[in-house]
């Protein structure tokens, strides 16, 4: 019985864009997980552009998934096979997520579909230009209060000033904006795998300053 190859009729099941996560069994589109695969040397490397040859295994981009999924040495299981789990892998997510979401906004920039400055961005606002508001969150509440997400837009508040610096190609940046079309809807997704990822739940690992 011959199946169909990647470039026919998807199956019913398995052969489309969702994936399980290995640590909680819910099936859900790839763009919500991070893809994982077993190095040369059988150690655990995440793949955040989805690219790295080898089997893929999934986490859900949850840090409690995640943090389970390191506890529970499931990776072993998703690769069947023994592996190899750095230490420090769950920051290393993170790291290449914020990195990632930092490089799209970059390019989106470059593309002329990206504005920073209080001034620019409420401009984009009032206009509609806008669709997606960005906010550090290291930036000042009340002047972040006074600029409100785009209607049917999206907001992104878990960058630090610094990383949008670096996407601006400034020192820090605490108010930013994104038209519609390009690589937006790209960033508004890699945005909320950072998030999942970066917010701890429960209140700990909060600290002050």
């Amino acid at each position: 019985m011959s199946l169909m190859g990647r470039g026919g009729v998807p199956k019913n099941r398995g052969d489309g864009p969702d994936r399980k996560c290995i640590a909680t069994g819910e099936v859900q589109p790839k763009y919500g997980l991070i893809r994982f695969v077993a190095g040369p040397d059988d150690r655990v490397v995440p793949d955040i552009l989805g690219k790295l040859p080898g089997r893929g295994f999934y986490v859900a981009a949850d840090r409690s998934a995640l943090k389970r999924a390191v506890d529970k040495k499931l990776f072993a299981r998703g690769a069947k096979q023994p592996v190899t789990v750095p230490d420090g892998l769950i920051d290393e997510v993170e790291t290449q997520l914020a990195r990632r979401v930092v490089d799209l906004i970059s390019l989106q920039r470059k593309a002329g579909k990206a504005v920073a400055g209080y001034e620019k961005v409420k401009s984009w606002l009032q206009t509609e230009e806008a669709q997606v508001l960005i906010q550090a969150v290291d930036g000042s509440g009340r002047g972040k209060s006074k600029l409100s997400t785009p209607h049917y837009g999206h907001y992104i508040g878990w960058l630090t000033a610094d990383e949008l610096g670096l996407a601006f190609g400034r020192q820090t940046v605490i108010h930013g904006a994104l038209a519609s079309g390009g690589l937006t809807q790209r960033v508004v997704e890699e945005a909320n795998r950072l998030k999942g990822v970066r917010v701890k739940e429960g209140g700990s690992g909060h600290s002050k300053g």
